[in-house]
Protein backbone atom coordinates (compact mmCIF):
# COMPACT_ATOMS: atom_id res chain seq x y z
CA UNK A 1 0.00 0.00 0.00
CA UNK A 2 2.63 2.63 1.16
CA UNK A 3 4.77 1.72 -1.83
CA UNK A 4 1.91 2.28 -4.79
CA UNK A 5 0.87 5.51 -2.65
CA UNK A 6 4.63 6.38 -3.23
CA UNK A 7 4.97 5.48 -6.77
CA UNK A 8 1.58 7.63 -7.36
CA UNK A 9 2.94 10.69 -5.80
CA UNK A 10 5.72 11.36 -7.86
CA UNK A 11 3.79 11.37 -10.97
CA UNK A 12 1.42 13.99 -9.17
CA UNK A 13 4.34 16.35 -8.26
CA UNK A 14 5.36 16.42 -11.76
CA UNK A 15 1.83 17.48 -13.34
CA UNK A 16 1.84 19.93 -10.51
CA UNK A 17 5.30 21.12 -11.06
CA UNK A 18 4.07 21.22 -15.18
CA UNK A 19 0.72 23.21 -14.40
CA UNK A 20 2.72 25.40 -11.89
CA UNK A 21 5.58 26.84 -13.06
CA UNK A 22 6.02 25.62 -16.83
CA UNK A 23 2.74 26.36 -18.77
CA UNK A 24 2.61 29.68 -17.21
CA UNK A 25 6.04 30.76 -18.06
CA UNK A 26 5.25 29.10 -21.82
CA UNK A 27 2.15 31.70 -21.85
CA UNK A 28 4.09 34.61 -21.30
CA UNK A 29 7.11 33.73 -23.55
CA UNK A 30 4.00 32.91 -26.43
CA UNK A 31 2.05 36.48 -25.45
CA UNK A 32 6.32 38.01 -25.59
CA UNK A 33 6.49 36.76 -29.12
CA UNK A 34 3.01 37.81 -30.19
CA UNK A 35 3.98 41.34 -28.59
CA UNK A 36 7.65 41.78 -30.77
CA UNK A 37 5.68 40.23 -34.12
CA UNK A 38 3.43 43.05 -34.10
CA UNK A 39 5.89 45.64 -33.36
CA UNK A 40 5.41 48.40 -35.79
CA UNK A 41 6.80 51.99 -36.59
CA UNK A 42 6.03 54.55 -34.17
CA UNK A 43 4.89 52.18 -31.02
CA UNK A 44 6.67 53.87 -27.90
CA UNK A 45 8.26 50.99 -26.37
CA UNK A 46 10.77 50.33 -23.18
CA UNK A 47 13.77 47.63 -23.50
CA UNK A 48 14.71 45.26 -20.76
CA UNK A 49 17.68 48.05 -19.55
CA UNK A 50 14.48 50.48 -19.10
CA UNK A 51 15.31 52.89 -22.42
CA UNK A 52 12.05 54.59 -23.37
CA UNK A 53 12.00 55.18 -27.29
CA UNK A 54 9.69 55.29 -30.34
CA UNK A 55 10.44 52.57 -33.15
CA UNK A 56 11.07 54.30 -36.20
CA UNK A 57 12.44 51.52 -38.22
CA UNK A 58 12.19 47.83 -38.27
CA UNK A 59 15.33 45.91 -39.58
CA UNK A 60 15.05 43.06 -41.83
CA UNK A 61 18.07 41.60 -39.55
CA UNK A 62 15.84 41.20 -35.82
CA UNK A 63 17.34 44.90 -35.26
CA UNK A 64 14.63 47.93 -34.29
CA UNK A 65 16.03 51.55 -34.17
CA UNK A 66 14.66 53.41 -31.37
CA UNK A 67 14.16 57.18 -31.37
CA UNK A 68 14.79 58.32 -27.67
CA UNK A 69 15.26 62.19 -28.01
CA UNK A 70 15.65 64.35 -30.99
CA UNK A 71 17.86 63.16 -33.43
CA UNK A 72 19.00 60.65 -31.15
CA UNK A 73 18.85 57.17 -32.13
CA UNK A 74 20.03 54.08 -31.06
CA UNK A 75 19.45 50.17 -32.51
CA UNK A 76 18.72 47.51 -30.39
CA UNK A 77 17.68 43.77 -31.19
CA UNK A 78 14.13 43.16 -31.12
CA UNK A 79 14.32 40.98 -28.26
CA UNK A 80 15.28 43.71 -26.15
CA UNK A 81 11.99 45.09 -26.32
CA UNK A 82 10.20 44.16 -22.81
CA UNK A 83 7.02 45.81 -23.53
CA UNK A 84 5.24 48.64 -25.69
CA UNK A 85 3.19 51.18 -24.38
CA UNK A 86 0.04 51.06 -25.78
CA UNK A 87 -2.72 53.56 -24.80
CA UNK A 88 -0.64 54.67 -21.66
CA UNK A 89 0.50 58.15 -21.34
CA UNK A 90 4.26 58.51 -21.73
CA UNK A 91 5.54 61.91 -19.58
CA UNK A 92 7.84 63.67 -21.67
CA UNK A 93 11.36 64.99 -19.99
CA UNK A 94 11.79 68.61 -20.38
Amino acid sequence: MQESLQLLLLPLMFVAMYFLLIRPQRKRQQAHDAMLRELRDGDDVVTVGGLHGTVIDIRDDGAVDLEVTDDVVLRYERSAIQRVLRDESVDEVE
